[in-house]
């Protein structure tokens, strides 16, 4: 009994306390899961974007050639100092997330192993450059080979057929798996269930930090939110504008108004306010370019006038009478 407890205290040595009090047997919530994920994914995003800004006043394109290997390059950099350093990524350290070495027989926490690191970010990592070199790789591999019918090589054909299969296989894989995680909750990533790495709690007894309060007012601005989406498309701000206008300064200056606009309407357009080319109007005393009207009325189908807020009509050109004066 002796021995036994000092081989379990050696193995022990090198795992903090917190992680050792950690049950790997407490389920963790499918979203925590998927969160973690995208937050992964956006800081990858993020990252890139981040260095091909550092290239802006470069010639364009010339980060195109080598984006799948620097892309492979960023997400190497970034498994080094995170899942190969604590064994959580930077999605889950945000969640109190870390990953669980499922094949150990131990009920307590164990890290991933080396390999297991390696593993997933091989599996990570290489089916997406790959992804993304097929059609430069197949091109270099079929090129010197025997021509067939078609054109191209007979190397390239089959190996673009291998891939093409491999491709579905994969797909079909991470779709079951997938399904399979929603009905058990384990190993969101197909990559993860090979591994054997599965997402556990990092601390023990996590307190939620979100209260219900917050929460219930959340989900009350989204609503609020949602509404207004929904209901500002069907209020004519234009019409709603030039009324407020009329209440306001009431209706003798907007007489006056109208008086000194219809001495002056054929001077300037009501849209864009230059000389109106092809007068047009829409059934009030201003005057548009047809160019004008016809973009804001292709634009929205509802218009009205900016000028007094009238309900517009079809456009039409503006009929003018010249009288001519002998002298």
């Amino acid at each position: 009994m002796g021995y036994e407890h000092e081989d379990n205290q050696k193995r022990m040595v090198g795992i903090p306390r917190s992680e050792s009090d950690v049950d790997p047997q407490i389920p963790v919530l499918r979203i925590n899961q998927l969160d973690a994920l995208e937050l992964d994914s956006a800081l990858e995003q993020l990252l890139w974007t981040q260095f091909s800004k550092c290239f802006h006043n470069f010639r364009p394109g010339l980060l195109t050639p080598l984006e799948p290997e620097l892309r492979a390059l960023l997400h190497l950099l970034l498994w080094r100092f995170t899942l190969y350093s604590n064994s959580a990524t930077v999605g889950q350290s945000l969640l109190s997330l870390r990953y669980h070495n499922n094949l150990s027989s131990s009920p307590r926490y164990r890290p991933l192993t080396r390999r297991q690191k390696l593993a997933l970010a091989l599996f990570t990592a290489g089916p997406r450059w790959l992804q993304e070199r097929s059609h430069s790789l197949l091109l270099c591999m079929g090129s010197g080979g025997p021509v067939s019918e078609r054109g191209g090589s007979l190397l390239q054909q089959g190996l673009r057929s291998c891939l093409t299969l491999v491709s579905g296989i994969t797909q079909l894989a991470s779709l079951i798996n997938f399904l399979v995680f929603l009905r058990k909750g384990q190993h969101p990533v197909l990559a993860e269930r090979i591994v054997g790495a599965r997402a556990v709690f990092s601390k023990p007894n996590v307190v939620r930090d979100v209260t219900y309060q917050y929460m219930n007012r959340e989900l009350l601005w989204h609503g609020f939110a949602q509404f207004l989406i929904f209901l500002l498309p069907l209020i004519n701000i234009k019409k709603l504008k030039a009324q407020m206008f009329s209440i306001v300064f009431g209706g003798d200056r907007t007489d006056r108004e109208g008086e000194t606009e219809g001495q002056e309407m054929w001077k300037e357009c009501g849209l864009c306010g230059e000389w109106p080319t092809m007068p047009h109007t829409v059934g009030c005393q201003h005057v548009f370019c047809y160019y004008c009207i016809k973009s804001h009325t292709i634009a929205g189908s509802y218009l009205t006038c900016p000028k007094c807020g009238a309900d517009a009509g079809q456009p039409e050109p503006v009929r003018m009478e010249v009288e001519m004066i002998g002298r």
